[in-house]
């Protein structure tokens, strides 16, 4: 399946709900006024745009209204989603790399945004590309997120270092780090805990981490990527911005984008808390995690073919 047919059929309840709104907007009056376009606005609220995005989209589309450049709800939809992509390219979509060395990934998140799973399948695709990867098992508090990244490493043949249950995250993550320069890997990708007693100490945890890394490696981590579950609604947001502004995060991945009408969401993310958009997820196979695309996710958002 290729990228533009993955965001298509990920994307496919927020497409259907939002070209329909916007035909039964546009058709069912003559004349369009203030509010017609106040009705579409709050459609690409519903669909979690967030407000910055939906009325830029508006005004956009009410000013070539009012210059006589619109001529149906077709046009409508081209429209909102080139304004989307082009607000959506203004941020990078691929990994920072290191200049040498390994390239460390710091995963951070709440626990159930996938975050381990993430991390198995972004190991899947660097592997696949044919680099050599590692996977440190930091989230030493749950005995399950070392298994399964064990699993992972396993599946993909990525190398892995890990240690028992309950033992010092910061320990374990110089151990990865020491291991993936020793072996020459091209990427290192951390996984951290994502909940413990208290935020704070959750975010003192990273701050070690990082320190760890750092030590071993001064321009490390060059990515710390935040895992987000797009069906948790506000919590998500919230999740976004304690962690951007606690945790350095540099990029996000966005969870289970097929099983919500809220695709809208990643535009949300860059414009509010300005941090770009890396991989998105449509589902429990590797493949289903891709790297985020602007142009294929716009054009699916709104229902529209891949030019």
């Amino acid at each position: 399946m290729g990228l533009f047919s993955v965001f298509k059929k990920g994307l496919q309840k927020t497409a259907t709900a939002i070209s329909r709104t916007v035909t039964s907007i546009f058709t069912e009056v003559k004349t369009w006024d203030e509010t017609t376009f106040s009705t579409l606005e709050n459609a690409l609220l519903e669909a979690d745009f967030g407000a910055e995005a939906a009325k830029k989209v508006k005004e956009d589309i009410k000013d070539r209204y009012q210059r006589g450049l619109l001529t149906g709800e077709d046009n409508i939809l081209k429209i909102a989603s080139d304004d989307i992509a082009a607000m959506m390219q203004e941020r990078r979509s691929s990994l920072n790399t290191a200049a040498s060395g390994p390239t460390v990934i710091l995963m951070v998140g709440v626990n159930g945004s996938g975050k381990t799973t993430t991390a198995g399948k972004i190991a899947w695709s660097l592997t696949r590309a044919g680099k050599k990867v590692m996977l440190g098992a930091c989230d030493t508090f749950r005995a399950a997120a070392s298994e399964q990244l064990k699993l992972w490493s396993e599946r993909t043949g990525a190398g892995i270092v890990a240690s028992k249950t309950g033992a010092d995250p910061a320990a374990v993550a110089f151990d990865a780090v020491s291991a993936a320069i020793a072996q020459n890997m091209d990427y290192l990708i951390i996984d951290t805990a994502g909940r413990q007693q208290n935020k704070k100490s959750l975010m003192d945890e990273l701050a070690k981490l990082r320190r760890i890394i750092t030590r071993l490696i001064p321009d490390a981590p060059h990515e710390t990527l935040l895992t987000l579950d797009t069906s948790m609604g506000m919590n998500m947001l919230s999740q976004a911005k304690e962690f951007s502004e606690t945790a350095g995060v540099t990029g996000v991945v966005l969870t289970k984008l097929d099983g919500t009408g809220k695709g809208g969401c990643a535009v949300r993310i860059q414009t509010e808390f300005q941090l770009p958009v890396l991989y998105a997820g449509f589902g429990e196979q590797p493949d289903d995690l891709q790297e985020f695309d602007p142009k294929s996710y716009a054009s699916a958002m709104f229902g529209l073919e891949e030019e």
